[in-house]
């Protein structure tokens, strides 16, 4: 009860400035609508699919078929390659300019129709969700057209042994067919249990699509949540000075309340913004959140830890109300500029990559964005979530172990 009254004592100090409460909500909407139209806005034509090189060695039928079902993948958008750029596939993968590459070899189609395996190869970052999320997306489309095959091949056996063709151009024509009438049934099912579309991609009944909103969205909640930690940084130093923080030690509630409850009502605050934040990006910018409502609840659970556990260490190693002011700005740039909350890591190189993700914000960008323009699921969210439960941890065993030096 002591943790939830010192909680509620720091959010009515926060609420008291008006100004300040306004900033955490308004700022985030301004910058994301400012950004959102520079980069595409409300009517935006760029493809939010993964980009997934496509070298073909084979140039069969079959070949092209696989092209045409990656193609119309929700996830991912294949790119043709020329013989140039096929010679330094890994090189783009590498470097973050594809998410993955698919090489389909020489033979790739009389393979498949004589039944024997084979094989694609496929290059994709196994460190990042979208090399993954490409990589799933080959290998079904691949299994789907494998299976339309077999399907066509124990056709053409039955009706040879019952009726027998003429020739085998016949037999040819037959398994053609076969295979185009598989694969145009994957398209269509007669049933379908579930259907599901990307946030990122345009309903076509919609009036506009969600255009550069899809990354701005996400990256300013990650931004402006960082923002936010002044004010509560500053509640604790003012504490201190007021020696507010001493008469409470002499009671009752222990440190460790104490921290608590501080730590709780930046959890409160941090929650709040980021519902009001998706509430706008769900009904007016049409980003689809809640699709996937239990996915995105655990991310902005997490993610609020890990900020209020980052705002409790510099309420307590802060000395004065402007050091808390230049410690957030700081951690606000820095962790949101390489996090890729400015400029999404997939069009960086990997080496930027990799050490953008050693910081929490690059999983949460990575989490809602795994949302709202990839079209992913809960599972898509886990390894998101797990990393900013880390975080939250590690910072606020740092924030409690600082705390005993300070009274």
């Amino acid at each position: 009860m002591r943790i939830l009254d010192l909680a509620f004592k720091d959010l009515r100090q926060l609420v008291r400035d008006w100004k300040a409460a306004a900033f955490l909500v308004v700022m985030p909407i301004v910058f994301t609508l400012t950004f959102g139209f520079a980069f595409g806005g409300f009517g935006g034509e760029a493809d939010p699919r993964l980009p997934v090189g496509f070298a073909d060695q084979d140039g069969g039928a079959l070949s092209r078929s696989l092209l045409e079902m990656l193609d119309q993948s929700e996830t991912i958008h294949p790119i043709v390659l020329e013989a140039a750029d096929a010679d330094r596939v890994d090189e783009q993968v590498r470097e973050g300019e594809l998410a993955a590459a698919v090489i389909v070899p020489a033979g790739y189609g009389d393979s498949l129709l004589a039944g024997e395996p084979v094989g694609l190869t496929v290059i994709a970052d196994e460190g990042s969700t979208g090399g993954v999320a490409a990589r799933s997306e080959i290998q079904a489309a691949a299994s789907r057209l494998a299976g339309a095959v077999q399907a066509a091949r124990l056709g053409a056996q039955t009706f040879e042994e019952r009726v027998g063709f003429a020739d085998e151009a016949a037999r040819q024509s037959f398994v053609d067919a076969a295979v185009a009438e598989a694969l145009a049934a994957w398209a269509d099912p007669p049933l379908a249990v579930q259907v599901r579309q990307s946030g990122a991609v345009a309903e076509e009944a919609s009036a506009y699509g969600v255009g550069g909103f899809a990354h701005t969205s996400p990256s300013m909640m990650v931004q402006f949540a960082i923002a936010g930690l002044t004010g509560a940084g500053e509640i604790l130093v003012l504490e201190r000075k007021s020696r507010a923080l001493q008469r409470l030690l002499t009671t009752a509630i222990s440190r460790l309340e104490i921290a608590v409850g501080h730590y709780l009502a930046m959890v409160m605050m941090i929650l709040t913004q980021l519902v009001i934040l998706i509430a706008f990006g769900q009904l007016a910018l049409r980003l689809d959140y809640l699709r996937e409502p239990l996915a995105v609840l655990l991310i902005m659970v997490t993610m609020a830890l890990w900020v209020a556990a980052l705002g409790l260490l510099i309420g307590l190693i802060s000395r004065s109300q402007e050091h808390v002011i230049i410690m957030s700005l700081a951690l606000m740039f820095v962790l949101s500029g390489m996090g890729g909350a400015w400029v999404p890591l997939e069009y960086t190189g990997r080496a930027f990559q990799t050490i953008g993700h050693l910081l929490p914000t690059a999983w949460a960008m990575d989490g809602l964005e795994n949302i709202v323009i990839r079209g992913l699921g809960l599972e898509s969210a886990l390894l998101p979530v797990g990393v900013m439960l880390a975080y939250a941890v590690g910072l606020f065993a740092l924030a409690l172990w600082r705390f005993r030096k300070v009274g």
